[in-house]
């Protein structure tokens, strides 16, 4: 049977031609005996029945309650059920710096409860075709969202980026990507201060809104005005809780000087602000704890080494750990460590004012950073902030839904939304590490068991053994 189900997901990701069968074609589904997590009011609900058809839940109703018994029945005794996960930070086609991503992010994320990703940065037209592919059943990943390129200065450091040097270069850009099918925009950090001013202004005219970086030549708070929707990485919030904040903005940073420069009132003056705009935090907390310590990781040693590509960790990886050892990591390792728990301090002091939090990794430009397996390491990292489990649990849940607009259809379970959906061995509310424990996920109203869930992982080996 083992053998079935790996050659059954091999054919499904080595062949955009395969047909599995499709969401709407797929048994009705009857999980009985499950306790269902209620993510907005952090309660238990054991003993449900939770019905699905055509991919979406039809029914949530306790043990017993009557009624047709449809579909294949699944005990999910000591079983509780969540909504699906989404990475709200990740890159899907970064140019040729990635190469085989089709084949190990997409059933990394699957087999770790990822059923959605909000893409910050890749080549277009690809990503739209994997969507496509994804939407139509034929392709095995999670749903997407996506910017297509990068916003970035006139000479873009990374690939999947569009050069932009003048204010007129950025309106034409947003035009573009809207024409082509972006569903919103990404700022890198070098644009010119008047382009950005310029980009935000015609993506509200064409309905697109703003997120990523907050570019180098402006503060958080007028980026934060402006309208642009979300900042990645805590950019512009340890410049703005700073009184050499014009200093910053000059290029002379790094996490020695912004420790030493920390003003608490200026931080809670800048978080009022963003709360009162609803301006999210995406901070990759996982990403920053992994660069900024990074001569303290033991990547050889990770189990999930054995998934990552050698061009990704001799190519890509280097040429980022290079980078960042040279060039960012000019303070000692101690005070890094300071650096990273102040981080929580002040993600957990932003959280107490309001301002809305997203879960994202910067998958997998992140170096050491893991499609899917890095997600609940960020959740992790949350309660450490200072967010209770159910708290965490929304920032990948509920929040990416409210965020994206499909409170409607996603991010809770109950009747009448979406079947994206993660079978837990354990409670989540109770210990947020429990999100680890898969029995099963349920993507678009599609069944796949622990078994099913390994011969993913045993794919994204093979592919990654492959570049």
């Amino acid at each position: 049977m083992r053998i079935l189900l790996v050659a059954f997901f091999l054919l499904v990701f080595s062949s955009p031609r395969a047909h599995p069968q499709s969401r709407l074609g797929a048994p009705a589904i009857r999980l009985t005996n499950v306790t269902v997590i209620d993510v907005r009011g952090g309660k238990a609900r054991p003993g449900m029945t939770v019905t699905i058809v055509d991919g979406r839940i039809t029914a949530i109703v306790p043990n017993g309650t009557p009624g047709e018994a449809t579909g294949r029945r699944i005990d999910a005794s000591g079983k509780f059920l969540i909504p699906g996960l989404w990475d709200m930070h990740v890159h899907l086609l970064f140019g040729d710096w990635f190469p085989g991503a089709r084949d190990i992010s997409l059933p990394l994320f699957i087999a770790n409860g990822v059923t959605g990703v909000r893409d910050m940065g890749s080549d277009l037209e690809p990503v739209l075709e994997w969507r496509k592919a994804i939407d139509a059943g034929t392709l095995l990943g999670p749903r997407i969202v996506t910017p297509g390129p990068m916003l970035d200065g006139p000479e873009p450091r990374f690939p999947s980026s569009i050069a932009i040097k003048t204010p007129e270069d950025g309106r034409h850009a947003v035009r573009e990507l809207k024409r082509r099918g972006a569903d919103f925009i990404k700022f890198q950090s070098l644009i010119p201060r008047d382009a950005v001013f310029a980009i935000a202004d015609e993506a509200k005219k064409h309905g697109l809104v703003v997120a990523g970086h907050v570019p180098d030549a402006v503060r958080a708070s007028e980026a934060s005005t402006a309208g642009q929707k979300s900042f990645e990485h805590l950019i512009g919030i340890f410049e703005g809780s700073s009184p050499a904040e014009d200093e910053f903005l000059k290029g002379s940073k790094g996490p020695g000087r912004f420790l030493a420069a920390y003003d608490p009132k200026r931080a809670r003056v800048l978080a009022e602000l963003l709360a009162k705009n609803r301006t999210w935090q995406c901070p990759t907390l996982v990403w920053e704890r992994g660069g900024n310590l990074i001569d303290e990781n033991d990547f050889p040693h990770d189990p999930r080494a054995k998934y990552v590509p050698s061009y990704w960790k001799d190519k890509t990886w280097r040429r980022f750990t290079d980078q960042i050892t040279h060039e960012f990591n000019t303070d000692d390792l101690a005070t890094r460590k300071r650096f990273v728990e102040k981080e929580l301090e002040v993600v957990g002091a932003l959280h107490r004012a309001g301002v809305p939090f997203l879960a994202g990794t910067d998958t997998p430009p992140g170096v050491f950073v893991f499609p899917g397996f890095s997600l609940h390491e960020e959740l992790q990292l949350f309660v450490r902030a200072g967010f209770t489990p159910r708290e965490a649990l929304e920032t990948a849940t509920l929040n990416p839904a409210i965020y994206l607009g499909l409170e409607k259809r996603l991010g809770t379970v109950e009747t009448g939304k979406f079947a994206d959906l993660v079978l837990l061995d354990a409670n989540p509310l109770e210990d947020i590490r429990n999100t680890q424990q898969i029995s099963a996920v349920i993507v678009r109203g599609r069944y796949l068991a622990r078994a099913d869930l390994d011969s993913l992982l045993a794919h994204a080996e093979t592919a990654a053994g492959r570049q």
